[in-house]
């Protein structure tokens, strides 16, 4: 303060210099003597917006939002282009509890800006952290060997707590003559030193041809390494999970490591194991292995757009009853998953499956995500 007090001593009509003296006041947290400093400068120098966001600031730090606002609406009129007048004008409007106001403020700033984060946090911070999200889908297997099947689910995963969470599911099935519908719910939780545990059940109209009931758990656990070396976490999952046909009994074991990697790619391996038990012909186990590898692909003006390719061999799933231990298979795929806003997501994905005897499955659907 010394120095600038010692700049104005010799150029008193310099208001670059009266502005940073008001800066300092506002650092000092000295907020009257600031908005005092800033009146005066304005009286003199009122068309640089710079002048107008300092005492908006000031305001809105003694609790005078609308004043606030009105102070960076001038600023923003005197050079509309600059994102952050913008983002500091939703603040204010935030504070005043204009949040639609703010919401428009902060997204003309990212689109100014969208490479700045700091709006996306302030952004975030007027939307709120969503507890609910909706997820809709539709998938479609296209048969070589028999007429396709059609699956329609819907996913409802709600956060209750930082803690504990919920998800139900429901799936219809039009597979051949055959019509099914599943019910699945379960409750997750993080346990000290323990990480994730999920644990759920399924009841059924099989129609024959899913499982009667089901029921499973997983434990997750995530190790972070560093923010700079090539590996930055790791995260295991183990899941066992147990299968009821009317005439067969199965239980899988399931095991994956995922690999965070930079610039937010990741890579994963499963490994699954699964007995399945037929009345007269004992136990049989089969294996199936699983590799994915996502990565992001563009990321503009609040919107992002990934994808994901993966391999994978052995059986298909334990799921239905004619794909138990009764072919070996390969499988190719991707998909990609596209950001409309915040909070909303679409996802196409598809894959082509190779099985023993000359079969061949063609798979591709369609899911749409709604966080609220």
């Amino acid at each position: 303060m010394r120095i600038v007090e010692e700049e104005i001593a010799r150029a008193p009509g310099d208001m670059d210099v009266q502005a940073w003296r008001a800066r300092i006041l506002e650092w000092s947290d000295k907020l009257a003597e600031a908005e005092q400093e800033y009146l005066q400068i304005l009286r003199i120098a009122n068309k640089d917006p710079d002048n107008w966001m300092g005492l908006g600031n000031v305001y809105l730090q003694e609790g005078k939002a609308q004043e606030a606002s009105r102070a960076l609406d001038t600023a923003i009129g005197l050079d509309p282009k600059r994102a952050d007048l913008r983002m500091a004008h939703g603040r204010a409007l935030a504070a005043a509890g204009d949040l639609k106001g703010a919401r428009l403020e902060f997204q003309r700033a990212l689109s100014l800006d969208p490479a700045n984060q700091e709006v996306r946090i302030a952004q975030r911070s007027v939307f709120g952290e969503p507890k609910n999200e909706l997820c809709v889908g539709q998938e479609d297997n296209a048969f070589n060997f028999l007429n396709p099947n059609y699956d329609e689910w819907l996913n409802l995963q709600t956060q209750w707590t930082p803690h504990w969470s919920t998800t139900l599911v429901g799936n219809f099935f039009q597979w051949g003559p055959a019509h099914a519908a599943k019910f699945q719910a379960s409750v997750g939780g993080q346990l000290p030193k323990w990480g994730g545990l999920t644990v759920g059940g399924a009841t059924a109209h099989d129609s024959g041809v899913i499982p009667k009931t089901e029921l499973f758990f997983e434990l997750d656990r995530g190790l972070k390494i560093s923010e700079t070396r090539f590996i930055r976490g790791l995260e295991f999952t183990y899941e066992q999970h147990w299968y009821w046909y009317r005439d067969a009994k199965v239980q899988a074991l399931a095991g994956v490591a995922l690999i965070y990697l930079p610039r937010d790619w990741t890579f994963s391996i499963g490994v699954t194991e699964a007995q399945a038990t037929f009345p007269g012909l004992g136990n049989q186990w089969r294996p199936s292995e699983t590799a994915r590898l996502a990565f992001p692909i563009i990321s503009r003006e609040g919107k992002q757009l990934s994808g994901h390719i993966f391999f994978a061999t052995g059986i298909e799933n334990f799921a239905s009853i004619d794909q138990i231990g009764s072919f070996t298979s390969q499988t190719y795929g991707g998909g990609l998953k596209f950001a409309i806003t915040a909070r909303q997501s679409i996802g196409p994905y598809a894959s082509y499956q190779k099985r023993s005897q000359n079969r061949n499955d063609t798979n591709f659907g369609l899911n749409y995500g709604l966080r609220f």
